[in-house]
């Protein structure tokens, strides 16, 4: 369900009464260290019980998903204070639900016995979720209560990289062979009970267990009991491999309004099954993710985290952007001596670096949600690249005619007014050449193109905007 405003509000005012209770066991262990008579301390003990009752009685009330929000908001110390009070087969199902940074922190904060008994209650996809996060002797233990199905699937399953379409799917799926009636079919469903999340088909399978086609769920009452449901059976289904990637997956569930769709192997055995719900998380945590590194940061560092550990995942970005600056620094350098005889260079080269930089951003934008989505091939790539050059030719025209006449109009010198409105064009060509370039690049290398994007552009911009705007300005002003 996608969280509006009113449901926003409905937490907060859910959670709030919690904070307010940790807030008052945090004043009563400051008490309980000041020197007092016994009678104040026997006090302070029945109002620690009654506060210590009153928080279980209020997560008794929570959704579990609510409360890994509350975690997930919570400082460390009571962070772990709730997950303390929480019982051993409610907290597994919390665990799973939180962003990966916090899950570390409660995991780290908790003893192996513990966390064996939190996992052995979990649904398999559950499991896989928490598997990369767990100890190596918890997750054997775990595992090795399983049946050797699950044991076998599990232990596949965590060896797909993450992007892959291997790492989210599920073994819960209805299966049917070819050869049964719709009566057979119902019969079979009335059993089964409960169906399992985003259920909108059945797979049907030969004796091979290879996958023949699907049954939407919605045809079975349209068809006489005793026919054989070759005559529903849709042998089109779009099928994936564990191996394909989660984003090209998420293209196709948008473009043929999937459901579900069903996971074969190599030798087009069924072995699991993908719905829309994890391929939308995904699709989020995507672009949370895009955001985070836009910034140089990580998309599931925990907010209320240790500060030393923050401070070491923002070193190599702050780094990096440092690096940039001083080498822009040093181009404005070598112009020292212009600057010195045209003072108004100083107040008109930072425009030329923004707009370009401006400029860049808008491309890289372009160019990363193509190379997400998949638009990018052999063939167009270079059409786009002098699309983005013309495009950035156009404005750099207009807004450099648009600059010349403006600093024409401050300075009275048509030779400074000239050296504004070309510096503008070719920065603008310059940014939008970069803004093309560097995520194709980055891409090519298997690295993500929202990461190292910015600073690159910056640098770009930067360092050429001074360069091309004082270099022009040197050779034809003042020499």
């Amino acid at each position: 369900m996608r969280e509006t405003p009113a449901n926003k509000r409905h937490l907060e005012q859910n959670l709030q009464p919690i904070r307010e209770l940790l807030g008052r066991r945090e004043l009563l262990e400051k008490l309980s260290v000041t020197p007092d008579s016994s009678r104040k301390e026997l006090v302070s003990d029945l109002i620690a019980r009654q506060t210590l009752a009153d928080l279980a009685n209020k997560l008794d009330k929570l959704h579990n998903a609510d409360i890994a929000r509350l975690l997930e908001t919570l400082p460390l110390d009571d962070r772990h204070f709730v997950w303390r009070q929480l019982a051993d087969e409610r907290a597994g199902d919390v665990l799973w639900q939180v962003a990966d940074g916090v899950a570390e922190t409660l995991i780290s904060e908790t003893s192996h016995e513990r966390l064996k008994a939190i996992c052995l209650p979990l649904e398999v996809g559950d499991l896989l979720q928490l598997a990369h996060l767990l100890p190596g002797d918890v997750l054997d233990a775990v595992l090795g209560t399983r049946d050797p199905g699950e044991r076998s699937w599990l232990r596949a399953s965590i060896t797909y990289p993450e992007d892959t379409v291997g790492s989210l799917m599920s073994p819960d799926v209805l299966v049917a062979p070819a050869t049964a009636t719709f009566k057979t079919i119902l019969k079979m469903l009335r059993k089964a009970g409960d169906f399992p999340d985003q259920t909108d088909k059945l797979f049907i399978v030969d004796e091979r267990h290879r996958l023949l086609g699907e049954l939407l769920l919605t045809r079975l009452l349209l068809h006489r009991p005793r026919n054989p449901i070759s005559e529903a059976v849709s042998t089109d289904a779009i099928a994936f491999e564990p191996g394909d990637s989660i984003a090209s997956a998420a293209q196709a569930f948008e473009r043929y309004d999937l459901v579900s769709a069903p996971v074969v192997d190599e030798r087009g055995r069924l072995i699991g099954r993908l719905t829309v719900d994890d391929v939308m998380d995904y699709v989020r945590e995507e672009a949370e993710e895009d955001a985070f590194l836009r910034e140089g940061l990580h998309a599931d560092e925990d907010l209320f985290g240790p500060v030393w550990t923050s401070a070491r995942r923002r070193w190599l970005w702050l780094g990096l952007n440092l690096a940039t600056a001083l080498v822009a620094s040093r181009v404005i350098g070598l112009f020292e001596g212009s600057i010195e005889k045209l003072v108004a260079l100083a107040t008109l080269m930072p425009i030329v670096a923004s707009i370009g930089g401006n400029t860049g951003n808008q491309t890289v934008a372009l160019i990363v949600r193509g190379l997400a989505t998949g638009m990018f091939g052999a063939g167009n790539v270079r059409y786009l690249a002098l699309k983005e050059i013309g495009i950035a030719a156009i404005n750099g025209t207009m807004w450099g005619s648009v600059m010349g006449l403006i600093t024409f109009l401050l300075y009275r010198d048509t030779g400074l007014a000239a050296v504004m409105g070309v510096a503008t064009l070719l920065n603008l060509v310059v940014a939008a050449m970069v803004g093309t370039g560097v995520p194709l690049l980055l891409n090519r290398l298997g690295r993500d193109p929202a990461y190292g994007s910015s600073v690159l552009l910056t640098f770009t911009t930067d360092s050429m905007g001074f360069l091309i705007f004082l270099g022009l300005a040197t050779v034809f002003l003042l020499v």
